[in-house]
C-alpha cells in the first residue's frame, strides 16, 4: 500500500511543540510518510519552548525533511501527491504570505500547492488579539479553501496537563485531513 504523504510545516509562532506531536503521531502509522520544513524562526522557538534537541527529535520523526529555502524540493510541486498539509503552528507573517500568494519559500510553496491543487491546507494561526489585517487574511485563505484551525484549549475533555491540551491540538489537526487511519485518542499523558 502507498503511504499518504502529509506535509508538516513549523513556523516561528509560539506553539512547538504541537508540530512535534503531530509528528510523533503520525510517526505510529505506516500509512503515512510526513514531509518537515522548519522555518528559522521555528528552529528558535523550538530551542527555546521545547529544548536544545527539539529540531532534531522532529527530523527524526519525519520521514523526509527539507530546508526552507528549497523551493525546488517535490512538496512544492503539484505533481507530488500529498493528502494535506498542516502549517502548525502558523504564524502571522506566514498567513499573510499564503494569502498574498507569494511562495518565497518551502513553506509557502507548498501551501500554494496544495491550495491550487485543492488539498486539504490546515493553518494553525498563532496570534492574539487579532487585527484587521490578521482576520483579512484568514478571510481571504479560507476563500481559497484553507482550513483556519487556532490552537485554541477545549476544556471539556478536562485537560491535567499542558501535554494534554497539546495532543488535543495534534489530534485534531490530524483527523482534518480525513487520512485513511484509525483515530486515536485526544488524551496523552506523556512528557514534552
Amino acid at each position: 500500500m502507498t503511504p499518504h504523504h502529509v506535509v508538516v510545516a513549523a513556523t516561528g509562532a509560539s506553539g512547538a511543540a504541537i508540530p512535534l506531536r503531530i509528528l510523533e503521531r503520525l510517526a505510529t502509522t505506516t500509512a503515512v510518510e510526513t514531509h518537515l520544513v522548519v522555518s528559522d524562526a521555528a528552529r528558535r522557538t523550538f530551542q527555546y519552548e521545547v529544548g536544545q534537541d527539539a529540531v532534531e527529535r522532529a527530523v527524526s520523526l519525519a520521514s523526509r525533511s527539507y530546508l526552507i529555502s528549497d523551493v525546488g524540493a517535490a512538496i512544492a510541486s503539484g505533481s507530488f501527491p500529498t493528502s494535506g498539509m498542516i502549517v502548525a503552528p502558523c504564524s502571522m507573517r506566514t498567513l499573510a504570505g499564503i494569502a498574498a500568494g507569494l511562495s518565497d519559500n518551502l513553506i509557502t510553496r507548498a501551501a500554494d500547492v496544495h491550495l491550487k491543487e485543492r488539498r486539504r491546507l490546515v493553518l494553525m494561526t498563532r496570534e492574539t488579539p487579532l487585527h484587521l489585517g490578521h482576520l483579512r487574511n484568514m478571510c481571504a485563505v479560507t476563500e481559497m479553501g484553507a482550513v483556519i484551525m487556532p490552537p485554541v484549549p477545549a476544556f471539556y475533555n478536562l485537560p491535567q496537563t499542558v501535554a494534554e491540551i497539546v495532543d488535543h491540538f495534534a489530534a485534531r489537526a490530524i483527523d482534518l485531513l480525513n487520512l485513511p487511519i484509525a483515530r486515536q485518542s485526544a488524551v496523552w499523558h506523556g512528557q514534552l
